[in-house]
């Protein structure tokens, strides 16, 4: 692919933002596709910060199955990490860049709503039996007239995954499952998942084994066959923005803040490409 412009969804997070000289990097490029004409939209997590500072402040967290389980507690310094410390921070590189960035989370102007997410446990009496793990959230609904005005008006918007639900409590959704929601929303041209590993391997680690280009049936092929562990999200939300308008989308490298530019720009391979057909 080799538009000279068009809707871009980034999700960033992981291990690409712990790494200042790094991070500075890559928002460097996605800076870069902003100024040469692309309307850049880019969500993020925040792990390893809300991590830090739940160290800091001696809480201890627990997952159930990838989702961290979210205690009125751990809510307020999960907030303070993604809508303070990091969004903050990745608004701060890119204004510094030239790039004029808007630092929002779902819960501005009604954006994103949530409903509240259970954990299945199993099945009791033909009824699913499910756990309550706190504040943790599902995308129930997104409005993108605030994206769309702030992508028109020259800005790009900046966006921590936290929406407001219907019983007026804010909740942490999944960024990776929030990013394909927004990037279908959006109807972008194209979605772009960053990882640390180059794309999508037959037979991980082996790099001979990258997959270049696959459609969205061999990537629900794989879903089912080889992916695992963090990846599975990832995969989800791919999955969910081509099967709702959403045209294209890479899983790249964001290690590699170059490659991923030569990637979405169609300039080189270094990813894997996931397309309808």
């Amino acid at each position: 692919m080799n538009e000279s412009s068009g809707r871009l969804v980034i999700k960033y997070g992981g291990n690409a933002m712990t790494d200042e000289s790094l991070r500075r990097d890559l928002l460097n490029e996605i800076s870069k596709l902003h100024k040469a004409g692309h309307s850049v939209i880019l969500v993020h997590g925040g792990g390893p910060e809300i991590q830090r500072l739940l160290k800091l402040a001696k809480i201890e967290s627990e997952f159930v199955e990838g989702h961290r389980r979210t205690t009125e507690e751990i809510m307020y310094f999960v907030q303070l990490a993604l809508r303070g410390e990091v969004n903050g921070s990745l608004v701060r590189i890119l204004n510094h860049a030239g790039t004029p960035a808007v630092g929002i989370s779902g819960k501005d102007g009604g954006m994103v709503s949530a409903i509240k997410r259970y954990h299945i446990t199993g099945e009791a009496d033909g009824e699913q039996v499910k756990a309550d793990i706190g504040y943790v959230g599902d995308v129930d609904h997104i409005n993108p007239e605030l994206i769309l005005k702030l992508s028109e008006s020259g800005f790009l918007p900046v966006i921590a995954p936290i929406a407001l639900g219907s019983d007026g409590f804010d909740y942490n959704i999944n960024a990776d499952i929030f990013a394909g929601a927004i990037a279908a929303a959006v109807k972008a041209d194209q979605y772009i998942s960053l990882t640390n590993v180059n794309g999508l391997y037959e037979h991980f680690p082996d790099e001979n084994s990258r997959l270049e280009h696959i459609t969205l049936n061999q990537l629900r092929e794989f879903m089912v066959k080889s992916a695992a562990g963090g990846m599975l999200p990832k995969l989800e939300s791919i999955r969910q923005a081509l099967e709702n308008g959403v045209e294209a989308a890479h899983i790249v490298n964001g290690t590699n803040p170059e490659a991923m530019y030569r990637q979405i720009t169609g300039e080189a391979v270094s990813g894997t490409l996931i397309t309808k057909t």
